[in-house]
This record gives C-alpha cells, structure tokens and sequence, in this order.
C-alpha cells in the first residue's frame, strides 16, 4: 500500500517525538545554511621569529614512508568459525539447511531441530515476521520474552519502535522480512553463545539465499559479529555498508549495520545515530529503484 505524504509526515513527527524534540528551542529557527558572517578586521598578529634549526644529518632529514593504509575487502563472507564450525549441531544445521527449496520449508526444519539446547527451554520457535517475498530483510539478535510467547520476532517494545523506525522512511512489515540470527529465546534474555550460534547459522545463511534480498539489514551486535569477519563492535561497525557473500546467491548482498532498537530503548541518545542510518538505507533503496 503506497504511503501518502500526510501519513510520511505523521511518522516523521513521531520519530522526532521518539527521538526527544518535542518542544521548540527559541523563537525563531537558526539558518545553519547560511554563510558565516565576516570576521572583523584585526590587525595580523606577528609571531616572533624562531631560531635557526640545527643541521641535520642526511640520515635524519631523509622522511620515512608513509605506510599504505589498509584496504579493507570489497566483499566479506560470515566468519568461518561460525559458519564452518565441526560441531555436531552446526554440521546437522547445514545438512538440513541444504535441502529447503522454500522458506516455507526451511521454517519447518528450524522448528523440528532439536539439537540447539535453547529450544528446550523455549516456549516458541520464533523464525520469521513480515513478508516472505520483500527485498528487504533484517535480521536482529534472538526473541525476548514478548517473542518467546507470540512466536514472532519484534513484536515487544523493541518492535513497537522498529515499527516507527521503517515507518519513518515509508516502510512497514508488508515491505520487509523479519528473522533473528537466533530462533529461541536465551534463559533470562542473556546473550547468545558461540555454539548456540553457529547452531542457528546454517539456517540464517539459507534464509538469505533463498530470500535473495536487495538490502540486507543486520540490527545489533550479535546480528554483526554472527554474520561480518569483524571483532570491532556494533558501535564502530553501525552506519557501515558490506558487501555480503552468502552461499548460494552469485552477487554479494549489500549489508548495513545498525543499532538494535533495544539498545536504543535504554540510550535513547543513540537515536540520532539510528536516524542517519535510516537515511542511508533508504537512500539506497532508491539508488537501486532508480537503477531498475
């Protein structure tokens, strides 16, 4: 359903609200376009003059080279001690994984897997929310408590300002697909282990293969470090686009970190940060309408 420009503009005020700028600050607005005014005129100020530096040797007046910055990959691939681990839940995962020709079906094998310890102490399985077919695909961290009990991932107060979050920039759950690099839900909300991981992973990277989206979004750090060759945290790698190798997909994915609506409910200050990273991924969404 196309969003309408009053509709546009009612979430853009709620994200502004959500934000904390929900009061005028002074009469009228400051123009930060505008050119600075002209510094007065001063007379120049005269340094005294330096004493001559002494000779040096041929040796130490030489410059050192500068050393070549590095030049991080233009494509990445999940790191190999998750996505190549010899456990037997990660090696059954993949086996698994490997045979689901529909998302539909890989939904089933995740819901029948019972060799990741967390699902005996969830309530639900919880695999996937929004659309199936939408080129849009973000992937968070693993349920809460909310999720655990509704069977759906962001479906808490998390959700509720992932919701306003897409709504901001013309999306809603009918635009995009929703899943977690984690199925179950971790006793007490604690995060998620290595091995519980590199259990749910297989899935995860089938998911996208099969979902093949045209942006690839991942929401918090264990999203991040699950999926990126990277030990830098999510507030180093949020903002950042990657390109993506994910087994049976030809192209890379264009992936973009950014904070998990969860982190921003406990530092709303963050959410400016969010809101730039918002832009980004729309505006790469319409590069790419724009590029048919």
């Amino acid at each position: 359903m196309p969003v309408t420009s009053a509709e546009a503009a009612l979430a853009m005020l709620r994200w502004q609200i959500a934000m904390g700028a929900d009061e005028a600050i002074g009469e009228i607005a400051q123009n930060r376009l505008a050119p600075p005014p002209p510094s007065p005129n001063l007379a120049p100020i005269t340094a005294p003059p330096r004493p001559a530096a002494p000779l040096a040797s041929p040796s130490a007046a030489r410059p050192s080279p500068a050393r070549p910055s590095p030049a991080g990959p233009s494509i990445v691939a999940p790191p190999g001690a998750l996505s190549e681990s010899l456990a037997e839940a990660a090696q059954s995962a993949r086996q698994l994984a490997a045979g689901a020709e529909t998302i539909a079906a890989l939904g089933a094998l995740v819901a029948g897997f019972d060799l990741c310890p967390l699902k005996r102490t969830a309530t639900n399985t919880v695999f996937i929310d929004g659309n199936p077919a939408a080129p849009i695909m973000l992937i968070g961290e693993a349920p809460g408590a909310d999720e655990d009990r509704i069977g759906r991932p962001f479906v808490g107060r998390s959700g509720q300002l992932l919701d306003r979050m897409l709504a901001a920039i013309g999306l809603d759950r009918t635009g995009v697909q929703i899943t977690n690099v984690i199925y179950w839900r971790p006793p007490g909300n604690r995060k998620p282990t290595t091995a519980e991981i590199a259990a749910c992973l297989p899935f995860v990277l089938r998911h996208i293969a099969l979902a093949r989206p045209r942006v690839l979004v991942l929401c918090g750090g264990t999203a991040a470090s699950a999926l990126l060759p990277f030990s830098e945290g999510i507030t180093r790698l949020r903002g950042r686009w990657f390109d993506l190798a994910v087994p049976g997909i030809d192209a890379p994915v264009p992936t973009l970190a950014m904070f998990h609506p969860s982190f921003l409910l406990r530092a709303p200050e963050r959410k400016r940060e969010a809101w730039r990273d918002l832009l980004a991924l729309k505006a790469r969404l319409d590069e790419q309408d724009a590029a048919g």
